[in-house]
């Protein structure tokens, strides 16, 4: 009894272990992207002020869309023809939500930075994913 419990902690030693280090992971990334967004518009103090709390609740309005669009699928074997057409309409629905997240980002945006700073910013996130892509590919094929 005394060695299952221990191996039971074991398990969950490194289970939360692993938890820590994924968010640990995430965190570093979201730091790179961070400075990589400040550093590539060259935001003011003032500018970062206004512009971090507009981003940080879309990035963060982005994942629970993105959770939800990717939670888990019934057998689809077994799932009815009716289950199937409720989850394409939620599908529809959170592709809806993400357009008028995106419309309502970019209008609150226009409130810091005009449209050409808005591209840019657009350019500097495309260019930091691509950045991180190549890097994750290379890390990968090692």
């Amino acid at each position: 009894m005394k060695k299952i419990l221990i191996m039971v902690l074991f398990l969950f030693t490194g289970i939360f272990v692993t938890a820590q280090d994924r968010e640990a992971h995430r965190e570093k990334i979201r730091a790179l992207k961070t400075a990589y967004i400040t550093d590539g518009l060259n935001l003011t103090t003032e500018e970062a002020q206004q512009f971090w709390p507009v981003y940080n609740e879309y990035e963060e309005k982005r994942r629970a869309l993105y959770r939800q669009e990717r939670a888990e699928i019934e057998n689809l074997e077994c799932i009815s023809e009716d289950k199937a057409n409720l989850k394409l309409e939620e599908y529809v629905e959170l592709e809806r939500e993400d357009y008028l997240l995106k419309k309502k980002y970019y209008n609150d945006l226009k409130n810091i930075f005009s449209a050409r700073r808005i591209m840019q910013l657009k350019k500097v996130e495309d260019e930091f994913n691509h950045k991180m892509m190549r890097e994750y590919r290379a890390r990968k094929n090692e």
